[in-house]
């Protein structure tokens, strides 16, 4: 039996981006023949974030008190990070973006199979390439460079496509009790924020040994 992953997250948490990144190298850790099926589920940080978004550091200095207060919080987690292969690129970033036409985008590369380039994508393009992952035309960029016709993503992000779907999902993950992310069940059980490599290789073994011996 493969171990079932669903990773609940949001573009513009940086700690759903570490997070990521330790498990990927925990499931690195596996056997090689060991079974994963990952999925990917959506949660808005800000559901009330205006469509266009809004500038980066005066909406920050308001949420968090000061400016300070953002600055040293951005570089709490480049200091986190530093094992984990993230260029955060703060200085890059003028813009909080709307992340639901993101997770839109995130929902069609999963119909195709392409959900964890997707999302790898997206991360990237937010916190080290500073790009606006809230405007319709970056998205479809980003969709063709994680595989994706770039044509085939801007007629989908016009649309209505998905937008019923990702928010029957997010209503899923709050009925259940997400409040937070990031938010990871490995085979059932629950990995919360972004833990130590460690952690999710433990969890991960205790999965593929319940998968390799599944009870009556």
């Amino acid at each position: 039996m493969p171990i079932d992953i669903s990773i609940t997250s949001d573009f513009i948490c940086p700690w759903c981006f570490i997070g990521e990144r330790r498990l990927a190298r925990a499931l690195a850790l596996l056997p090689a023949d060991t079974l994963v099926t990952l999925r990917w589920q959506p949660f808005e940080l800000n559901p009330d974030m205006p469509a266009e978004g809004v500038e980066r550091e005066a909406y920050r200095a308001q949420k968090f008190g000061s400016l300070a207060q953002s600055r040293l919080r951005d570089a709490q987690t480049i200091d986190a990070a530093r094992d984990d292969n993230i260029a955060f690129n703060y200085d890059a970033m003028r813009k909080t973006p709307n992340t639901f036409l993101a997770h839109r985008l995130l929902w069609l590369a999963q119909r195709e199979g392409l959900a964890t380039p997707m999302a790898r994508t997206l991360f990237a393009a937010y916190f080290e390439q500073g790009l606006d992952i809230g405007d319709p035309a970056t998205l479809a960029g980003l969709g063709a460079r994680a595989g994706l016709p770039r044509e085939e993503v801007a007629a989908f992000l016009q649309g209505d496509e998905g937008k019923d779907e990702v928010r029957a999902i997010e209503r899923e993950g709050l009925a259940r009790g997400i409040r937070g992310v990031p938010f990871f069940d490995i085979g059932g059980e629950i990995v919360s924020g972004a833990q130590p490599v460690e952690t999710f290789a433990l969890a991960l073994q205790r999965a593929h040994e319940r998968s390799l011996h599944p009870t009556a």
